[in-house]
């Protein structure tokens, strides 16, 4: 299972990565793994003011509906429209071409507070 160390994690099997202030969003490679084929992505509207822990939009894939849930609170400011077209994604590049949104946090220390990877490893090892 694929982890980078270079951003934080949920332990809903959300990734975050902190870019010039603000957070790009996505779900995790043992996420998409455990979901199977992504056949499906409702993504957040732009502007959107999302909590930390509330679900920001879905993913359906062929064995279930899953909520994807914000890692910080703040606004949507981008959104990765391509999913529409191409929900695979999540599941070919979970952290590249995946990526679900962009989050301009209202606490920038917030993502901070999540797991590294090496935290997130250890979760989903138990």
């Amino acid at each position: 299972m694929n982890v980078p160390d270079d951003r934080r994690y949920t332990k809903d099997h959300e990734w975050a990565r902190l870019e010039d202030g603000k957070v790009r969003v996505g779900i995790t490679d043992y996420a998409q793994d455990a979901l199977g084929d992504v056949v499906f992505v409702q993504l957040p509207e732009l502007g959107a003011s999302l909590e930390a822990g509330g679900a920001l939009g879905e993913v359906e894939s062929t064995k279930s509906v899953s909520d994807i849930y914000a890692p910080v609170g703040g606004t949507v400011v981008e959104i990765n429209s391509e999913l529409g077209d191409a929900p695979q994604r999540l599941n070919e590049d979970p952290y590249g071409d995946g990526w679900i949104c962009v989050i301009e946090p209202a606490d920038g220390a917030a993502v901070d507070a999540l797991l590294d990877a090496e935290g997130y490893r250890q979760l989903t090892e138990a």
